[in-house]
């Protein structure tokens, strides 16, 4: 198995603990990191271009001019997409972009994505995270103590000081253990967990 080290708030080795290597320390495969950013993102997206089709456009009923005689081509509706004002031929329409992704391919995605942090040598793991206050002053500090600027930090429950200690620093996200996902893990360069995060991921994974 794969060995971390644990750290405490202030960049103190606290102990080492044993990593699953089917979760952390897995072959990456690029194609479902891919497959799976493609995945989220296009759940994201709202769908909701439209544009008015010929049918759609108000009025067309009368023919515009009689059918011979004028010299110009025949035309049955100014509704058509020759005209100006008319519907749009071939226009987006309201449609869902989300596609099926099978569960372990999700899953195997998301142990790639944590697997690549640990070879790369970006994964941090402390014993605890917390503070008596919400204090943006204070959780800098600790990002500082251990070099980080952009980071994912992964806690393993409901913590509101942390959580909305985060809040304002950029390029900072905190997220709880079961909303971890590929794209936010591949999004910020450093990965941050506690020991609970860990041992919660190992148990959903593994």
């Amino acid at each position: 198995m794969a060995n971390v080290t644990v750290y405490d708030m202030q960049k103190q080795q606290v102990s080492e603990r044993d990593i699953s290597d089917a979760v952390f320390n897995t072959e990456v495969k690029k194609y479902l990191l891919h497959d799976m950013v493609r995945y989220q993102l296009a759940g994201r997206r709202q769908g909701t271009a439209a544009t008015k089709n010929r049918s759609a456009v108000a009025g067309g009923g009368k023919k515009p001019f009689k059918q011979k005689g004028t010299g110009n081509a025949r035309q049955g509706t100014i509704s058509a997409p020759n005209h100006v004002g008319g519907g749009v031929a071939f226009g987006p329409s309201p449609r869902d972009y989300a596609f099926k992704l099978n569960r372990k391919v999700k899953k195997a995605a998301l142990c790639s994505a944590l697997s690549a942090r640990f070879q790369d040598e970006r994964l941090t793991v402390i014993s605890s995270l917390s503070f008596e206050e919400i204090s943006t002053k204070g959780f800098k500090q600790v990002l500082d103590t251990f070099g980080l600027e952009r980071a994912l930090i992964v806690i393993d429950g409901s913590n509101q000081e942390v959580e909305l200690s985060a809040r304002n620093l950029r390029h900072v996200k905190v997220l709880r253990a079961e909303g971890v996902n590929v794209y936010d893990v591949l999004k910020y360069p450093n990965l941050v967990l506690t020991e609970g995060a860990v041992e919660q991921l190992e148990g959903a994974l593994a």
